[in-house]
């Protein structure tokens, strides 16, 4: 076939697949571009993240199907758990573990795509000492160089940026699993991650080591913790205090761009297409070969389709929350303080206060968490 027929081809099909699949998402497209959601309708926002969803469980199937009935083990009925005993156990995952596969079938079941992270990474399960079940996850990755509502709070000047980055992690996930998220324990699992544990855990990890590509000494303490929330406002993190401390601050919306909407099975096509028609940008062998990221792959294709780059925003805001860890977390990552004042809050100081101002009074009023059963909890069930 003459290679020009050929190329004009590929590329109507690859252009109506995508239109097809954001319309069947349920997106919008007016004039090219998509028409943003309206960012107070939760269950519309959960919608269009749902056929990304299905492909990540599918394509997790293969690893974790036969270990689903097992890991189930870890999940608490609603009459397992006795609100007054439970006794949070907070556990770094470790490669090739049984916490690690534990992690990773719980991601399964957020309401948004979750990324593995990249970069630095810290995961953490958290079990109740009360009965051996799960309670929650969380995970720490490499922060985003440039998040404008981040960099404005902190005041960070381009050197400043450079050189205490590598101070901030980022949440790239949280949450509780059922029945304890009936209980409102996001919100513990959102306080332990701010715990002096989780600190020196980084420090452990990542103090001294040598950084892959600048080949800096790596600083080891950590000043802050940023995160975004799943659908619009969040109501996890809002009013989240330990004493009169507010706990996480909010500083601005997410623009509402990246790259989940192109992520449900003709990702590997548009990479396909992408390395033999456009210049690749990473810059440096250790990064590999090909694009920076997958926002960047799917902006350089999408003109070379005849499509907006501007699809790659798909109007969903976040809102941005910062965690300081020190009460000089700003002086410090501007390079105007060399020494952290850290917050000392232990794993058990932030359960007590968890307990009494949420827990208990939440178990009071509500006893659905009593109803739940594990088996709703499954993933894939046999013909």
């Amino acid at each position: 076939m003459n290679p020009t027929r050929q190329y004009v081809r590929e590329t109507g099909q690859l252009r109506s697949r995508i239109i097809h699949s954001l319309q069947k998402q349920g997106f919008r497209i007016r004039a090219g571009l998509i028409d943003p959601p309206d960012g107070r309708d939760k269950n519309r926002l959960r919608a269009l993240h749902q056929e990304a969803i299905n492909h990540n469980v599918a394509r997790s199937r293969s690893g974790l199907e036969r270990h689903e009935s097992r890991l189930l083990s870890y999940v608490a009925a609603g009459k397992d758990v006795f609100p007054e005993r439970i006794r949070p156990r907070l556990v770094r995952v470790q490669p090739r573990s049984e916490d690690e596969l534990l992690f990773r079938y719980a991601r399964m079941h957020w309401s948004i795509p979750v990324s593995a992270g990249y970069g630095r990474r810290l995961r953490f399960v958290i079990y109740d000492e009360s009965n051996g079940k799960l309670i929650g996850i969380f995970g720490l990755g490499d922060p985003v160089f440039g998040l404008k509502p981040r960099d404005r709070w902190i005041g960070w000047s381009y050197e400043a940026r450079k050189k205490r980055l590598q101070c901030v992690m980022d949440l790239f996930v949280l949450g509780a699993v059922p029945p304890y998220s009936h209980l409102l324990c996001g919100k513990l699992v959102a306080l332990l991650a701010t715990s002096r544990d989780v600190r020196e855990a980084f420090l452990r990890k990542y103090g001294g080591r040598q950084a892959t590509i600048s080949r800096r000494s790596l600083d080891g303490r950590l000043a802050l913790l940023t995160t975004t929330s799943a659908l619009g406002r969040s109501s996890l993190y809002n009013r989240l205090r330990y004493g009169e401390h507010r706990v996480f601050q909010s500083v601005g919306f997410t623009r509402g761009s990246g790259d989940f909407h192109f992520s449900n099975g003709f990702y590997s096509d548009l990479r396909k297409f992408a390395l033999e028609h456009c210049d690749a940008t990473a810059k440096h062998p250790l990064w590999g070969e090909g694009f920076r990221n997958r926002r960047e792959l799917v902006r350089k294709t999408l003109p070379l389709l005849g499509l907006s780059s501007e699809l790659s925003y798909h109007g969903i805001e976040r809102e941005i929350f910062v965690a300081p860890l020190a009460a000089n977390t700003q002086e410090f990552l501007r390079g105007n303080h060399q020494r952290l004042q850290h917050h000392g809050r232990t794993t058990g100081e932030l359960f007590e206060w968890f307990r009494d101002r949420w827990l208990l009074p939440r178990a009071a009023r509500d006893e659905r968490y009593l109803t739940f059963e594990p088996e709703g909890y499954r993933l894939w069930r046999s013909p």
